[in-house]
């Protein structure tokens, strides 16, 4: 039986820092689902497409050509064939995936990638909606939060810590936003599975975080 953890939670939760360093302990493959729609909404931005029209997206993405590949055991996320890793973390980028993905044909073609990987892989999994749709038989799943606030003051770090202007304000409001958007639209939104286990880490270091999934999913 295949090893297939699931982590779901709001944007700015530290999923993907966390998911990374849990498959290096457990050696699994890491699939960064957000990544794949950030290229998406790469896409759509690139094109100046406005994200209010709905046909121009699917038309785009339909013929869109988003895989992973690893690098020097590293994740890549090809876009039509190129690396687009460095482009990916922008807010404009994080905000447009938001809309991109509560689009159904979007969702549909990267979800049968995300499961392919799964069948193949004993792997981790983040994302908005892995353990209610993608992998809903998954062998561990985990729905890992923190409040509004302290993601806020986490990615204004993360932010200044690169020499980038910013505002908190106006991060914490972003974050607000997005979190309404991803747990009402109307396809998949946002929310815990309810055979998923509830981790908050607005007062854990990393390190717990990582720990306590780990405890866990060992045996499962």
């Amino acid at each position: 039986m295949r090893i297939n953890i699931a982590v779901d939670g709001p944007a700015g939760a530290g999923k993907s820092t966390i998911a990374k360093l849990v498959a290096k302990k457990r050696n699994l493959i890491y699939v960064d689902t957000g990544a794949m729609y950030r290229a998406m909404a790469l896409l759509m931005i690139r094109n100046g497409v406005d994200l209010s029209d709905t046909e121009r997206i699917i038309s785009l993405a339909e013929t869109a050509d988003i895989s992973i590949a690893y690098e020097k055991g590293e994740q890549v996320v090809l876009l039509n064939g190129e690396n687009v890793n460095a482009f990916l973390r922008t807010e404009a980028v994080g905000n447009a995936a938001s809309a991109v993905s509560a689009i159904g044909a979007v969702r549909k073609k990267l979800v049968q990638l995300q499961q392919q990987l799964a069948a193949k892989s004993d792997c981790i999994m983040d994302g908005r909606d892995i353990g209610t749709c993608v992998l809903p038989d998954a062998s561990c799943k985990i729905y890992l939060t923190a409040s509004s606030a302290v993601r806020a003051k986490r990615r204004f770090d993360e932010l200044t810590a690169k020499g980038e202007e910013c505002d908190y304000d106006k991060i914490l409001a972003d974050i607000e936003a997005r979190d309404y958007r991803d747990m009402h639209r109307e396809i998949s939104p946002l929310k815990q599975a309810p055979d998923a286990i509830l981790v908050d880490s607005s007062d854990m270091t990393v390190e717990d975080v990582v720990d306590r999934i780990i405890e866990l999913s060992c045996g499962k």
